[in-house]
């Protein structure tokens, strides 16, 4: 495909390092000519400094031959205007724009990003898809990711194999054994600083990050299985009060009742707009790796604090400062890639970053086929898609042990008829156009599973 990016910031080169790796081609266009000179000499994409929405430079970058243009510039008014020149001068298919301002996402203006006035195939915020990631990871406690699959029935979570697991060092081929009523998959596990893709005759090992498939009626006990039954945070602390502890604040609020929150905010006049913002809320101004404000937060009583400034180091040792002082747990936001590896040695509970929300909504446009979703996992490693089995996809009416699948893919997950299978050790089991099938693909294969569900004419 090929795909103009306009902002080469952290999201922007995000999404063209990920892109570029699979062979697309790919030009950004940004207005620092630093930022263009870097992602020149990183990755293998054309780089072009200039004003994003400005015609001329939108032609320099080929949008007359154009898939896709995402912007993700800082400006929301810049990326919205890019694709409306995209659309009305260079006819591009596909529009992707980030748009962080909620008021131009507010329901009583929903008309605005429709085909006849501003034609936006996708609004994406990167500020609400973690706040709603962290959520996620609220209503599952004691996950390291947890990602809902076909509506909410199955999911794909990830978790710490402490040394309390009471399956370490079991093979997993006899997971099945030792608990026969339990639909579980295991599919992908991460062991210092390696990714694999486990045969059943793996055994799991402390400090692993396991990640597994099931339905959502049993996530409880497999997660109990792995030794976590960790309980839901009454008390919680955000570190940080920008647009992501806003909206995080404001969702906590909505959906767990009985939750007491408070949030520390650096900045003396955000704190002020946020306390008279949220009525309800606890706003806390001070420099969160104090001492004494971690007291006046009361974090040795707090169950869960919550890390979103948007300096990765201080949400880094504000998590550890807050552990160290009681603290039950912590869940922390980091944007560069080369600290995740550290964070599970470091004893971060959980890491959400936003160029692995970000990009797995922008892969569903690039993926060919009849695919519902994207979900990338730690930064690439591997990505998850869900897709639905058209009559003419190669795998319809085929069963598993015919597929000849590659050995660092997984069909993880497979829905019929609102029922969810997990089809672990059911080699023969047959896949009916309409099923709808979750895969995992490590890193560099997910173009190999593209083939199964791809049909005659392409959908983006």
């Amino acid at each position: 495909m090929r795909i103009i990016i306009c902002g080469a910031g952290q999201v922007g080169y995000s999404i063209a390092s990920y892109l570029a790796r699979e062979d697309n081609d790919v030009t950004v266009i940004d207005q620092n000519p630093d930022l263009i000179r870097q992602i020149n000499n990183d990755l293998d994409v054309s780089g072009i400094v200039g004003h994003a929405s400005h015609p001329e430079i939108l032609e320099k970058a080929g949008a007359d031959q154009a898939d896709m243009i995402v912007a993700v510039t800082q400006t929301d008014e810049v990326n919205m205007v890019a694709c409306q020149v995209a659309h009305s001068l260079f006819g591009v298919p596909k529009k992707i724009a980030r748009v962080r301002a909620q008021t131009y996402r507010d329901p009583v203006w929903s008309n605005l990003f429709s085909r006849s006035h501003m034609p936006i195939d996708t609004i994406i915020s990167p500020e609400v898809e973690v706040a709603e990631e962290i959520n996620q990871r609220l209503t599952i406690p004691g996950t390291m990711n947890i990602i809902p699959l076909a509506d909410g029935k199955a999911h794909l979570a990830g978790v710490i194999c402490y040394d309390n697991c009471p399956v370490l060092h079991t093979q997993i081929r006899q997971l099945g054994t030792l608990f026969p009523d339990l639909p579980m998959e295991i599919s992908l596990i991460l062991r210092r600083g390696t990714v694999l893709i486990p045969d059943s005759n793996e055994q799991l090992e402390e400090g692993d990050e396991v990640y597994f498939f099931t339905d959502t009626e049993h996530l409880p006990r497999v997660m109990a299985m792995f030794g976590h039954e960790e309980q839901k945070a009454r008390h919680i602390c955000i570190l940080g009060g920008g647009n992501i502890g806003l909206y995080l604040a404001k969702l906590i609020e909505k959906e767990h009742k009985k939750v007491q929150i408070k949030i520390i905010e650096y900045n003396a006049e955000r704190a002020i707009t946020l306390s008279e913002e949220l009525q309800n809320i606890v706003v806390i101004n001070g420099d969160g790796l104090q001492h004494d404000i971690l007291v006046e937060a009361a974090i040795d009583k707090t169950e869960t604090l919550i890390a979103v400034t948007d300096d990765d180091e201080t949400n880094i040792l504000g998590s550890l400062l807050a552990k160290q002082y009681g603290c039950e747990r912590v869940i922390t936001l980091v944007n560069k890639s080369n600290y995740t590896n550290l964070i599970t040695a470091l004893g971060i509970d959980a890491v959400v970053t936003p160029r692995a929300s970000t990009v797995s909504t922008i892969m569903q446009y690039v993926r060919r086929g009849k695919v519902k979703a994207v979900h990338t996992l730690r930064d690439g490693v591997a990505e998850v898609i869900e897709a639905e089995v058209a009559d003419t996809s190669s795998i319809a009416n085929k069963k598993l042990c015919d597929l000849a699948l590659p050995e660092d893919v997984d069909i993880g997950v497979i829905v019929r008829d609102n029922k969810v299978y997990i089809p672990t050790n059911d080699q023969n089991f047959m896949i009916l156009p309409g099923d709808h099938v979750v895969v995992l693909a490590k890193e560099g294969h997910a173009r190999d599973i593209e083939q199964f569900f791809t049909v005659q004419v392409d959908l983006f």
